[in-house]
């Protein structure tokens, strides 16, 4: 048995449904089919909700959007006049749910990570609603289960949970063993789950890869298919690199630094759920079904360089912490990490030396990161400095520490190209080195890496 994960990018337009939906009559039964919100449904949502803020006279607008986007799929898609009126019900129910909670949004003024996620949460539900109705038109037996009522439970953290593993999978097996058993084929909406408590939480933006994971390790399947609009991981980004080449096999570490590193192919903890049951994940491209691919496994075959992708990240910056003596007291970076996590700000990375702590964070969390530092008192350090305008690149692959010059070569290129490396971390991780360069040095860094481990050495 596969669960297969159907992301956004294939949920685009009634075209790219509509092959989906071929793709799943032809070898979907007694599969589970963990499903993304159609293309952009939960961008307008949550970028919706200000508006709701705004006025309850908004609300009808934003609705009636959500409405068309998904009836005209249905009246495109789904075959019989019977198939449409039952989803139309079907759909009309889940609608008047979100209503209720956008007019109650309105009614108490108050936007708590708690209704931010049960309002994300729909799109996923739509899509489910949607596919099933679709491929029962067509004759094929097929329905959808909702995270929140076959128990896939979660710690409770709004905005970023982690699946309760055991209890997770004594749910599944007792709510979708039968439908599996019967041949169906089973829609489940990825992006959330439920807490013990009852409360909807959602796994951050993305998370849908990691919820295909869950229930891929939940009901112990043979692997977990990742279908997106791309062939799978490659060596570099080809709007960077013409040479960038697709990756055919790689390890879960390597997977999950890639990920971790801006390849937004896949979710950073998508292989989390995956390790105690060794699942292996296969990236397919729905544009190209026979193409190989790339395959995630415990373990993977080293290549000649033993690099396998130079990845990079321009959404970050670095908040730079001066300080005396910040290697000889204690307690300094304790209190900056403890501002921060109180703050919100996520640290993805630290960097200290006796004079200075370097902070890698989110572009975004700068400003507000800055601002929870600058509260501190009394404050055990001189001045921050806010570096912009960087980009982190990373180089992944098995064996990096073991082998000797990885780091020296990637370097000697970067400066043979002329620039300047800004930060560097080797060591925390046993299959990626990351630096930083400045953002307009970015294209001619990774190509000068990328040309010197794949190609002929070149800068441009």
């Amino acid at each position: 048995m596969k669960v297969i994960k159907v992301g956004g990018g294939c949920l685009h337009g009634k075209k790219a449904i509509a092959r989906i939906v071929d793709l799943i009559a032809a070898g979907g039964k007694g599969q589970v089919f963990v499903v993304s919100a159609l293309h952009g449904v939960t961008d307008l949502l949550l970028e919706s909700l200000p508006a709701v803020l705004e006025s309850e006279a908004n609300i009808p607008g934003i609705l009636s959007r959500l409405r068309a986007r998904h009836m005209i799929v249905a009246r495109h898609l789904i075959t019989t006049r019977r198939g449409l009126e039952n989803f139309g019900r079907d759909f009309r129910k889940s609608m008047g749910r979100l209503e209720r909670l956008l007019y109650g949004l309105n009614f108490t003024r108050e936007l708590t990570p708690r209704v931010q996620d049960v309002i994300s949460s729909f799109g996923e539900r739509f899509s489910a609603q949607l596919l099933a109705s679709i491929l029962r038109s067509r004759g094929c037996p097929s329905g959808y289960r909702m995270p929140h009522t076959i128990g896939l439970l979660t710690d409770g953290k709004f905005g970023d949970a982690t699946a309760l593993m055991p209890a997770t999978a004594r749910n599944f097996k007792a709510h979708l063993g039968p439908m599996l058993k019967e041949g169906l084929v089973v829609f489940v909406p990825g992006f959330y789950g439920v807490s013990e408590g009852g409360d909807i939480t959602t796994f951050g933006r993305g998370g849908s890869d990691y919820s295909a994971a869950v229930v891929a390790a939940a009901l112990e399947a043979e692997v977990l298919e990742i279908w997106k609009d791309v062939d799978g991981f490659l060596s570099a980004d080809p709007r960077l690199v013409d040479g960038a080449r697709l990756i055919p096999e790689l390890s879960y570490e390597e997977a999950a630094e890639l990920a971790y590193f801006g390849a937004k192919i896949l979710h950073p903890r998508s292989v989390e759920p995956l390790r105690a049951r060794r699942i292996p994940m296969a990236i397919k491209n729905t544009l190209d079904p026979e193409a190989p691919g790339s395959l995630v496994r415990p373990r993977s075959r080293t290549s000649g360089s033993l690099i396998k992708s130079v990845a990079h990240d321009t959404t970050i910056g670095i908040l730079k912490v001066h300080a005396s003596g910040v290697g000889a007291r204690p307690g300094i970076l304790v209190g900056v990490a403890g501002q921060l996590t109180a703050a919100g700000v996520n640290i993805k990375s630290v960097v200290t030396s006796q004079t200075a702590i370097s902070l890698l964070l989110a572009a975004k969390d700068l400003d507000d990161g800055r601002a929870a530092l600058m509260a501190m008192r009394p404050r055990p350090f001189r001045r921050i400095e806010v570096q912009r305008d960087v980009a982190l690149i990373g180089i992944v692959g098995e064996g990096l520490l073991r082998r000797q010059g990885i780091a020296a070569r990637c370097f000697s290129a970067v400066a043979g190209c002329g620039v300047n490396v800004e930060m560097i971390s080797f060591g925390p991780s046993q299959v990626a080195l990351y630096f930083l360069v400045r953002a307009e040095d970015l294209g001619r860094a990774v190509t000068a890496i990328h040309s010197t481990f794949f190609e002929e050495p070149r800068c441009t």
